[in-house]
């Protein structure tokens, strides 16, 4: 009664295994088979049982069952088989990708009484690896170059830049709109040059504070000002033997210009609260999307720094310029989007690839990036229809990046649309939306509560 009681649980715990089991007696005959295996295969249980394992068709069988005396089973010759991927036939004749482990059962003896298979489902698997393989194939050098996309006569142009600047130890400034990939440039520069193995160290100028920029950059001892109950060590001594990359350079202070400008004469720096020069082994790398011919004309950029930093001048063609990248560029995005969400997108239709190559692209690839998010949002299934691309591209009027002098009535909040389009011309960011709109954050906040909008799902900066 135990021993039947005992034999009940296994089954139970056999039939609630995800990888489907198969037990055959020496001659390859069905024995027994749990759950699993009969959703795998679409054969039931009483379809399997007795019959030879030849009935589940693995790929992997094939050449075991057409070859040596009496078509013996592969598992029987090899004695096991481990974790061999392997395409399975099911019923109806579609195909399955599975994961098969193998192996043979003895008695204390050593006299096999049969053996036993386990089959995982791995397609799903299968289906991500050919997309990585996809997106490889679009990252690979037959249509771009270190991870930047493009195959037009520009970007061919800009490669070729790249690869000379990066062998040089001169300064490198990047110019472009924002969203034309300026880092990833920089990136390149970095990983083709002879200071690859050292470190690369990335600074957005814009991002920190005036007050902070300083001690982030250079470092500051112990003491130097209010907090500082610790020294730290700075960018530019973090970078020792690298590369640092500073982005937004023509929104750095002049105070900390002038500071930026001993480093590249001088190759030493100090920390804040310190006179102990340290010397530094770093090539420098800028980026900016403003004019610094301008700025230096108004007095707010250094024209030392300048000649200093400007030694070799990489500009980034903007998306209008390099229209014949953007189906390219739009299908990688695709793809990337695709295996995020898992949705069964197949691509664009040709209406909606021709509202993306009749517009002039003020946000670049970065907003190119955004359209195909937020299409995804909209589209659950088949092509991208010009209807799930935003609106500036179905025809409508879109919010202009610019109008500050727009302010809705406090008492009348935008349509859910609306808002939406503000979010995506702002690239995400909140605070840009709110200028959009005319409005403070807070109150732009309250908007996006009651409509239940999260940023996030709407539009993704890369």
């Amino acid at each position: 009664m135990f021993q039947h009681g005992y034999d009940k649980f296994w089954e139970k715990v056999i039939d609630t295994m995800m990888e489907g089991v198969v037990v055959v007696n020496p001659q390859g005959i069905i024995l027994s088979v749990n759950q699993a295996l009969e959703e795998i295969t679409g054969y039931h249980r009483e379809e399997l049982l007795g019959q030879p394992c030849a009935l589940i068709k693995t790929d992997a069988c094939y050449h075991g069952l057409s070859s040596g005396a009496g078509k013996q089973c592969e598992l029987f010759q090899l004695g096991c088989i481990r974790r061999g991927k392997c395409v399975l036939a099911k019923k109806d004749g579609s195909l399955v990708h599975v994961l098969k482990n193998a192996a043979l059962i003895r008695d204390d003896a050593g006299k096999i009484l049969g053996g036993v298979e386990t089959l995982t489902d791995i397609s799903e698997v299968v289906a991500k690896e050919r997309v990585i393989s996809r997106l490889r194939r679009e990252l690979s050098r037959e249509d771009g170059f270190q991870g930047i996309l493009g195959k037009s006569p520009a970007m061919l142009q800009l490669f070729s830049l790249i690869s000379s600047a990066a062998q040089s130890e001169a300064p490198v400034i990047i110019s472009g709109e924002s969203g034309t990939g300026k880092e990833l440039v920089a990136g390149a520069i970095h990983r083709l040059g002879p200071r690859s193995q050292g470190p690369f160290i990335k600074v957005n100028s814009a991002a920190i504070h005036e007050s902070l920029l300083e001690s982030e950059l250079f470092g500051h001892v112990k003491g130097a000002f209010t907090g500082a109950d610790r020294s730290r060590v700075g960018r530019f001594e973090a970078a020792h033997g690298g590369d640092i990359f500073l982005d937004e350079v023509g929104d750095m202070p002049l105070s900390t210009q002038a500071k930026l400008l001993r480093v590249l004469q001088e190759k030493v720096i100090e920390k804040v609260g310190d006179q102990k020069p340290i010397p530094l082994d770093v090539r420098v790398i800028t980026a900016t999307n403003k004019d610094l011919y301008q700025l230096m004309d108004q007095g707010r950029f250094r024209e030392d720094l300048f000649y200093r930093i400007n030694v070799i001048p990489i500009a980034l063609p903007p998306l209008r310029e390099r229209r014949e990248d953007i189906p390219l560029l739009a299908e990688a995005f695709i793809e990337r989007a695709r295996l995020k969400t898992r949705r069964p997108i197949t691509g664009l239709s040709p209406a909606a690839l021709e509202r993306l190559l009749g517009y002039d692209w003020p946000g670049n690839v970065r907003e190119l990036i955004n359209a195909v998010e937020y299409a995804f949002v909209l589209c659950q299934e088949g092509n991208i229809l010009p209807e799930h691309l935003p609106a500036q591209f179905r025809g409508q009027t879109p919010v202009p990046v610019r109008n500050h002098s727009r302010k809705p009535a406090p008492d009348k909040t935008p349509d859910r649309e609306e808002l939406c389009r503000a979010i995506n011309a702002a690239g995400g960011k909140k605070a840009e939306a709110a200028q959009i709109l005319g409005v403070s954050r807070v109150t732009l906040w309250k908007w996006l509560k009651n409509h239940n909008i999260n940023v996030e799902d709407i539009v993704v900066t890369s």
